[in-house]
């Protein structure tokens, strides 16, 4: 009985880290990467017009400007309005004596 334990143990442990690698991220869908580009497209990178010394520079502000509007659409989603600037104080005003 006491071997048995330590056999289902060792193999629960055993089989634990292939369980978590086996949950790994899909890849991208076609129609995905279809709209990536429609997206970068949009904040102004041109794939025909691709000039080999601009390469990396141009398709990387495209996506720095798709990223930043990501970022302003998600910041958004509150529904309670942008952050508070200034001060406030509360309170009832101190009795005239």
């Amino acid at each position: 009985m006491n071997t048995l334990i330590k056999a289902v143990t060792l193999a629960v442990v055993l089989t634990a880290p292939v369980a978590s690698f086996a949950q790994s991220e899909q890849p991208l869908t076609r129609a995905e990467v279809k709209a990536q580009l429609k997206q970068i497209e949009q904040a102004g990178y041109n794939p025909a017009a691709a000039v080999d010394a601009n390469y990396p520079a141009d398709i990387q502000a495209a996506e720095a400007r798709v990223a930043a509007q990501n970022a302003m659409a998600q910041s958004d989603t509150t529904g309670y309005g942008s952050t508070a600037t200034g001060s406030s104080q509360t309170g009832a005003a101190a009795p005239a004596q």
